[in-house]
C-alpha cells in the first residue's frame, strides 16, 4: 500500500532526489523551510535543467504560524525594448519565437524571489548563503548523472534547440543528447553560484553577473539590456484566496494561472460530489476546468492590463453563476486555446510550523535554449507567452507575460496546512485539483493521491492534441462513461510525464508532517 513519508522535524518534496536531500540537510542544520527551499531550488536548477534554471522565474506561497500567508512573485518583466514594433523590424509579426535570442525577452526573476523570501527569515537566525548554495555548487562542479527524463526530453526537442547559441556546448555530448547516467558537469554554472554565495544574490541584477549577461544577450540579439536587470525586483504580494467547504485556499496572483486553480476547486465545491474516483468526481472537475479556462484564456494577463482583478473572479456570486453552467451529465464541447509550459514544484515544512509552496520554471524545456557559456545560465522563453495582438497579454515594455506557474497552499478547517503543486503547463490546475480532492475531500493517503491515475484536458508538456487524456490505469467502465458523456478521450501511458510531476507536504496541528512525491519524476519525499 502506498503511504506518505512522515516525521516531526521537517519535510521536503521535490521532483529530483538531489534537491530533496539539499533541503533536508538545511532543515537538519536548523534552517527554516524558506532556507531549505532556496537550497533545493539551487540544487534542482543544476540537477533538472530541462525543467528549470536560474535563468527563469519563481513563485512562492509561504505559511507562517499566526500570520497571513504571503506570496513572492519572481515574475520577470519584458525588456524595455520589447514592443511589437521592435519585433516587426526583425521580421516577427505573427507570434513570438519560442527559441533563440528573440525568445529571451524577460528578465529572469527567480533569484530575486529567493532574496525576497530569505528576507522573511530573521537575520540573526539566517544561515550563511554559502551553506544554502553549497549543494548546488558541488553538483554543478562535480557533475550530475543525467536522468532518463532529461535525456528523453533533450532528444524529443533537439530539432528546436540544436544550434541555439551556447546550448550544444552545455547540454549535448558530441552533438547528441546525453545518455541516462552520463556525468554532466556544469562548471561555469557552479562558478556563478559560488559568486552569488560569496557576494550576494543582488549581483545577478546589479553586479558582474548582470553585466556579463546583459552584454551576452545584446550581442546575441535579445532585446534585454543591463538597465532591465538593474530595474528588476521581485514583489512580496498578497496571494489570491477563496473559501471552500474544506478550508481557505491560496494561490499566486496574475499573471499566473493561480486564479484558475482556485476557481476549479471552488466550482467543484459547489457541485455536491460526495465520492471520489467515480464519474461525478472526474467529470465534475473536468467541467469546472473548462469554465475556469474559458475566462482565463479571455482575460488573464499582466494584472496592470486586466479589465477585472483576478480576486474578483473568486467572488461567490460569480462562482455560483459559472457552477450553474456545468452539466453533470454532458461534456461541454472543447477545445479552447491551450497554454503550454514546463516547471518544477517543491514543498517544504519545518519543525516550527512554516510551510512553503514553491515553483520555478524556464517555460518550455530548456527555455529559449540561449545559454551564456561564461556563466552556464540559459534564459527562459517565458516571453513567448506574450501576444502581439491587443489584449491583456499584449507584449509591451516591462509587462509581465501569462504564467502557467502557480504554487498552491491550503489552510484546512481541521488545522492542517497543505502545500501542493506540479509541473505541466495546462495541466497544473487540473493535477492540483486531482491531488487536493483525493486527499482532502475523499480521504486518500497523501502519497496515494499523488500516485493515482490522472487526467489532462487539452495541450501540455510535449503534447499537441486537445483531447481529454487519461492515464491507462482507470477503470474501463469509467472511461466508457466519460466517452458516453461526450468527452473526446485519448489514453496515455500509465505513468505519463504528460500528467505532470506533482508533490505535496501536509503539516498537522499536532506537529506531524507528511510528504509525497511523484513516481512520474525522479524525486523524493523526505520527512524525518
Amino acid at each position: 500500500m502506498l503511504t506518505s513519508s512522515m516525521g516531526y522535524n521537517g519535510a521536503m518534496s521535490a521532483p529530483h532526489r538531489a534537491a530533496a536531500l539539499a533541503g533536508r540537510d538545511i532543515l537538519n542544520a536548523g534552517g527554516t523551510a524558506i532556507e531549505a527551499m532556496v537550497a533545493a531550488a539551487a540544487a534542482i536548477a543544476v540537477a533538472y535543467p530541462h525543467m528549470n534554471g536560474i535563468g527563469g522565474d519563481g513563485f512562492w506561497v509561504i505559511h507562517r504560524p499566526g500570520q497571513a500567508p504571503v506570496g513572492i512573485s519572481g515574475c520577470g518583466r519584458a525588456a524595455g525594448l520589447a514592443t511589437p514594433e521592435w519585433y516587426a523590424e526583425r521580421g516577427v509579426t505573427g507570434s513570438l519565437p519560442a527559441r533563440g535570442p528573440l525568445a529571451a525577452l524577460t528578465v529572469p526573476g527567480t533569484i530575486d524571489g529567493w532574496a525576497k523570501a530569505l528576507a522573511l527569515v530573521p537575520e540573526d537566525r539566517r544561515l550563511p548563503m554559502s551553506d544554502l548554495l553549497a549543494p548546488a555548487i558541488a553538483l554543478a562542479k562535480d557533475g550530475i548523472a543525467v536522468t532518463g527524463n532529461q535525456s528523453m526530453t533533450t532528444a524529443a526537442k533537439l530539432d528546436t534547440l540544436k544550434g541555439v547559441q551556447g546550448f550544444d556546448e552545455t547540454f549535448l555530448v558530441n552533438g547528441q543528447p546525453p545518455a541516462p547516467g552520463h556525468l554532466l558537469r556544469q562548471t561555469a554554472l557552479g562558478n556563478t553560484l559560488a559568486r552569488l554565495a560569496e557576494v550576494g544574490l543582488d549581483d545577478y541584477y546589479r553586479g558582474e553577473i548582470a553585466a556579463t549577461h546583459a552584454q551576452f544577450l545584446a550581442d546575441a540579439g535579445s532585446p534585454l539590456r543591463l538597465a532591465d536587470f538593474h530595474l528588476f525586483t521581485a514583489d512580496q504580494v498578497t496571494p489570491l484566496t477563496v473559501t471552500t467547504g474544506a478550508g481557505q485556499l491560496y494561490n499566486m496572483i496574475a499573471p499566473t494561472q493561480g486564479v484558475s486553480s482556485l476557481m476549479i476547486l471552488a466550482l467543484f465545491d459547489r457541485l455536491g460530489v460526495r465520492q471520489g474516483e467515480g464519474f461525478d468526481h472526474l467529470h465534475g472537475l473536468i467541467e469546472a476546468t473548462k469554465q475556469a479556462f474559458i475566462q482565463r484564456n479571455a482575460e488573464l494577463g499582466d494584472p496592470d492590463q486586466m479589465a477585472t482583478p483576478a480576486q474578483d473572479w473568486l467572488k461567490a456570486d460569480h462562482l455560483d453563476t459559472l457552477a450553474a453552467k456545468i452539466d453533470m451529465d454532458r461534456a461541454l464541447p472543447w477545445p479552447h486555446e491551450a497554454k503550454p509550459g514546463d516547471t518544477i514544484w517543491m514543498g517544504a515544512a519545518d519543525r516550527d510550523g512554516m510551510v512553503v509552496s514553491f515553483i520555478q520554471s524556464v517555460f518550455w524545456e530548456f527555455g529559449s535554449g540561449l545559454t551564456c557559456t561564461d556563466t552556464g545560465v540559459f534564459f527562459q522563453n517565458r516571453g513567448a507567452g506574450f501576444s502581439l495582438a491587443e489584449g491583456p497579454n499584449q507584449l509591451g515594455p516591462f509587462r509581465r507575460p501569462f504564467h502557467t506557474l502557480n504554487p498552491a497552499l491550503a489552510q484546512l478547517n481541521d488545522g492542517r496546512v497543505m502545500a501542493y503543486g506540479t509541473m505541466g503547463g495546462e495541466g497544473q490546475p487540473q493535477t492540483q485539483a486531482a491531488v487536493f480532492t483525493r486527499h482532502v475531500l475523499f480521504g486518500q493517503d497523501l502519497q496515494a493521491a499523488v500516485t493515482a491515475p490522472r487526467w489532462l484536458l487539452g495541450k501540455t508538456w510535449g503534447e499537441t492534441t486537445t483531447t481529454l487524456k487519461l492515464e491507462d490505469r482507470f477503470d474501463p467502465a469509467l472511461v466508457s462513461a466519460l466517452k458516453d458523456a461526450g468527452h473526446e478521450v485519448e489514453m496515455i501511458a500509465p505513468y505519463s510525464d504528460t500528467a505532470g510531476h506533482a508533490g505535496a507536504v501536509v503539516l498537522h496541528p499536532e506537529g506531524l508532517i507528511e510528504a509525497a512525491s511523484d513516481p512520474r519524476a525522479d524525486g523524493a519525499a523526505l520527512a524525518f
